[in-house]
């Protein structure tokens, strides 16, 4: 093998250095002009993300959420920016590499933390579509209280129990939830008996009447008393009556003032509410006469 002389060697490394530095002359103009693009579109990312971040935060109540939403729109008009400075200098090949690597690397991340992911996403989609907002009281999968903050991954509710509730978004996002707050009413209901001698018309009547002059009763022509079903011992009544919810008066507070007036009222009217009673029939069909069993039980003796 023929070692290559130092000449030669010397030769080839002039020349390839020629060649670079008319290369990086030919192309500096458009890497000034990149870098111009770079910077411009760092101020213009600088500037919508101001103007996007105000409105983020009048249109989310999460900061997280905003804050979120903001940095993904800056980033955005910096990268586009950037792409464009290196298509400009003439690195597509780099582009749509970077491009492809980004797409591989967010597919193995969004298989990694697909739970985080999925919860991160429910976040951002209830904060625009806002099912509910801070201080609303809601009810899901068994978690009944108020919303007292939304976050990117989770939703913090205090129960009427005490007790802070953490529920990921996908579970608020997937199944039923009831939000209390939304339509500012809700309708009670409270079940009552009467006995079967009395007249279920009255004791509707004088329900209503009573409970129409309760200040925390709001929609007073559509509180009535209904007819639900015979029970063992006695006529089956449903009272049904609105109230503002959430509002002034709790509802824990408003249904105990009701049980206590629908007693009062049925009470002052002579109606009877009947405690469980069992009637033993001797002489029904099929069964045996009390005379009979008595004379039996005398014999046994």
């Amino acid at each position: 093998m023929e070692i290559p002389r130092i000449d030669d060697v010397y030769k080839l490394l002039t020349g390839k250095l020629e060649t670079w530095m008319e290369s990086a002359i030919t192309i500096l103009p458009n890497i000034v002009v990149a870098l111009i693009i770079a910077i411009a579109f760092g101020f213009i990312a600088r500037i919508v993300g101001n103007i996007a971040g105000t409105v983020m935060r009048r249109t989310f109540e999460s900061r997280q959420i905003a804050g979120l939403l903001t940095s993904i729109v800056k980033s955005l008009v910096l990268i586009a920016g950037i792409f464009i400075a290196l298509d400009f200098v003439g690195l597509k090949g780099t582009v749509t590499s970077l491009l492809a690597g980004a797409g591989i690397i967010g597919l193995a991340i969004g298989f990694a933390f697909q739970d985080m992911t999925e919860n991160f996403i429910a976040g951002i989609a209830m904060g625009i579509r806002k099912p509910f907002e801070i201080g609303d009281v809601i009810k899901a999968e068994g978690v009944f209280g108020n919303v007292k903050s939304i976050n990117l991954r989770n939703t913090l509710v205090e129960t009427f129990y005490g007790q802070l509730e953490v529920i990921p978004n996908k579970v608020l996002f997937r199944n039923i939830l009831t939000n209390y707050s939304t339509l500012g009413k809700r309708r009670i209901e409270v079940p009552v008996g009467i006995s079967y001698a009395d007249d279920i018309e009255k004791a509707g009547k004088v329900i209503v009447e009573a409970m129409k002059d309760k200040e925390y009763v709001i929609i007073k022509d559509e509180t009535a008393v209904y007819a639900e079903s015979f029970g063992d011992s006695s006529i089956n009544l449903v009272l049904w009556f609105w109230i503002s919810y959430p509002g002034e008066h709790g509802f824990m507070g408003v249904r105990h003032d009701a049980v206590c007036t629908v007693k009062t009222v049925l009470e002052e009217n002579d109606i009877l509410i009947p405690f469980p009673i069992r009637t033993l029939d001797f002489n029904s069909k099929g069964s045996d006469n009390l005379d009979t069993m008595l004379k039996d039980k005398e014999e046994i003796q």
